[in-house]
């Protein structure tokens, strides 16, 4: 399977945060918070967990449109929902961990894909020790994503 595959399967687990996690950029605080957290397997043990928890559990309105701009409301997005915030905290980590565990996930596996391209290089402030740890746990990673039901909002039609 190519990185592109696993790319994509990894980015989806970024779906139970959102809106949290459009591409938009964080603060620069935030951004040295993500760079600096090391990915390992006993906090991939601790998000599977919680993410598995997660399925099924809606932490958005669907009448709000608005996104988290950083790394705390993403986090109060999950602890605004009782049983997302007991899920998180059941599985051993705090709804800010989760948060930064997925973007730190996310920089990684985009890092990951980088480096796969024709001249790519590894982005500045992105480790490549947790880039090693994403292409570890791809297949991991993409067996997850694909058993994690993510509870959306349905978009209205015309017609």
């Amino acid at each position: 399977m190519n990185w592109t595959h696993r790319l994509l399967g990894a980015l989806a687990l970024m779906a139970v945060v959102a809106p949290v996690a459009r591409g938009q950029a964080l603060p620069d605080a935030d951004t040295r918070e993500v760079q600096s957290y090391v990915l390992t397997e006993a906090g991939l043990a601790r998000y599977a967990q919680a993410t598995r928890s997660l399925g099924g559990i809606r932490l958005q309105d669907c009448d709000d449109d608005s996104e988290a701009r950083n790394l705390a409301e993403a986090a109060a997005r999950i602890d605004s929902e009782p049983r997302a915030k007991a899920a998180v905290r059941a599985a051993g980590m705090t709804s800010r961990e989760y948060v930064v565990f997925v973007f730190a996930l996310a920089q990684s596996g985009i890092a990951s894909y980088t480096l796969e391209t024709k001249g790519g290089a590894l982005p500045p402030g992105v480790s490549m020790t947790n880039v090693e740890f994403f292409r570890a746990h791809s297949q991991e990673l993409e067996r997850l994503a694909a058993e994690t039901e993510v509870e959306a909002c349905e978009e209205e039609t015309e017609g």
